[in-house]
This record gives structure tokens, sequence and C-alpha cells, in this order.
């Protein structure tokens, strides 16, 4: 009997750490679909806007020495200039182009990002403390990493925050409507470029929230990136234009890798948490493509 508690236990365990692991692959997840469903551009670069705002924000924190919650503030500013920047040099010039120019314009923006970043604030491993809790705490048996706790709150009020945006405000009507049809939305009045810096602020702003968390947890280093890899498989299973879906999704697959590198990994050699999630969305693309909360597109061809 006692050895099924510590069983059941472990098992909580595992689960809970999966599921906070997820919501931390949820934050990344956002910024891609926050652009994809106001722009209907799929934003390659997310994973280098986060980047670039964890370093900006540690560098100027540093180099002004001030407090963590002034250069925040600041990296904000900085990120609303990218913002602008990206839509006057790069998207504003594509306007009502191929779905495919503009995804190869974003990963351009991608390695312009990380080369400027590592030009300005070097290369090294930096120390992310912005007072955060540290550690792990005991639930009955269950030990709880403090850090992913708070991710797992961050992301919630984010989902919540974005959601009431898009749905209950003006702008954010417009930016489905730029999402829906360029032209269209143009033609009604909508300022195309206004929208743009908008939607891609805002994605910085999240890509900024994610970049603290995941910069905490692993120090800001240029492998943050590659992070956004792993947020892939989590819009391929709630969808592209579904907040709570990135939300879902994230959890699904944070406890999903957990669980199968622990009871699982033993019987095929182990490290199946790191190609775990790309199976399971290869699976969700053979039998629903557009995700669990995404929209079914259908189009004349």
């Amino acid at each position: 009997m006692e050895t099924l508690m510590s069983d059941f236990l472990f098992f909580v365990e595992v689960l809970l750490s999966g599921l906070l692991t997820g919501s931390l692959y949820s934050l990344v997840a956002l910024g891609f679909v926050l652009i994809f469903k106001a722009s209907g551009v799929f934003n390659f670069a997310q994973g280098a806007m986060m980047l670039f705002a964890a370093l900006s924000m540690v560098g100027i924190q540093e180099a002004l020495g001030i407090h963590w919650t002034l250069a925040f503030v600041i990296t904000v500013a900085v990120m609303v200039g990218v913002a602008w920047c990206i839509e006057k040099f790069v998207l504003g010039k594509l306007v009502n182009q191929e779905p495919i120019i503009l995804f190869m314009a974003t990963i351009g923006v991608t390695f312009f990002l990380d080369g400027f970043g590592q030009t300005i604030w070097g290369s090294d491993i930096r120390v992310m403390d912005i007072g955060l809790p540290d550690g792990v705490f005991d639930v009955g048996g269950v030990f709880i990493d403090q850090l992913e706790l708070v991710a797992g709150a961050t992301a919630a009020a984010l989902v919540i925050v974005l959601a009431v945006f898009f749905n209950k405000t003006k702008i954010g009507r417009a930016l489905r409507a730029v999402a829906d049809d360029h032209q269209a939305a143009m033609s009604v009045g909508i300022s195309l470029r206004y929208i743009w810096i908008v939607v891609w602020s805002v994605a910085g702003l999240v890509g900024l929230v994610a970049g603290i968390m995941w910069g905490s947890k692993l120090g800001v280093q240029f492998s943050l990136s590659l992070i956004a890899l792993k947020a892939l498989p989590v819009l391929m299973l709630g969808g592209f234009t579904s907040i709570p879906g990135a939300i879902i999704g994230g959890l699904i697959i944070g406890s999903g890798e957990k669980l199968a590198e622990i009871y699982l990994g033993p019987f095929v050699g182990g490290a199946i948490e790191n190609w775990f999630a790309y199976m399971l969305a290869l699976v969700f693309l053979l039998f629903r493509p557009q995700g669990l909360f995404g929209e079914k597109i259908i189009e004349r061809v």
C-alpha cells in the first residue's frame, strides 16, 4: 500500500512538472498565435524576438544599474521600436504579397535580430534575476517548482488579457479584419500600418515575458531562441488561431513529454523528451490538421 501511494505521488509530481513546463512553452506559442491571428503572418522570428527582448532587458539593467522594473519599461519601449522598424522596413513593403513571401521575410528578421542582439550585448550567458522564487516546495509529498508555478500563473493571466483584447475591443476586431482580408480592411478605413505596429508590439511584449521566465530558468543565452521550435508542436495541437489553444497545447506537450520520458524512456533507450512533441504533432496533422481549437479553412483551388 505504501509503495502504491509513493508511486502515485511520483506520478502526480511528474505530471505537475510537465504541466508547468508546458505553460512555459505556451508563453512562447502565444506570440506566434497573436501575430498569425491578427495578420495572417506566421512569425518565424518570435523566438528571436523573445531572445532579443530578454537580452535587452538584462543588458539595460546592467549598463544603467537600475531596478528591473524600470529596465522592463525601457525594454517594452525598445520592442515597440522594433515593431515599428519591422513594419517600416519589412512588412510595409510587402502588403498584399503571398503568405510565403511574408513568412520568408520573418526568417530574415530572425537572423537580423540574432546578429544585432549579439553585436550589442555580446554572446555571454547572462543571469536574469528579478526576484522570482527559486527552489521547490512540498505539498503533501509532491515537490513543485516555484518558478514554473509563477510561469503558469503568468500564462493564465496573459490568456485572459489577450482574449479580452481580441474579442471586446475595437482594435481587437480591427486586427481580425486585417487577418481576414488586407484589402477589404483598408477599404473601410483600417490602417494596416497601425495594426501591424500594434500586433508586433504586443507580440514583443509577450516575447519579453516569455524571455524573462525562460531566462530566469536557464539564463539568458542564444540557445533560448531554439525554444521557439518547441512551440511549433504546441501550435499544431492547439491551433494557429486560438489563444486558449496555445495554452492547452502547451499543457499537453509539456505533460506528455515528461510522462513519456519517465515511463516509456526505459523501453526505447531514453531521450523521448527531445522528439515526443514532434511525433505527437505529426499524428495531429494526420487526423486534425487545424488543431484542437483552430479554425477549419476551406479554400477554392
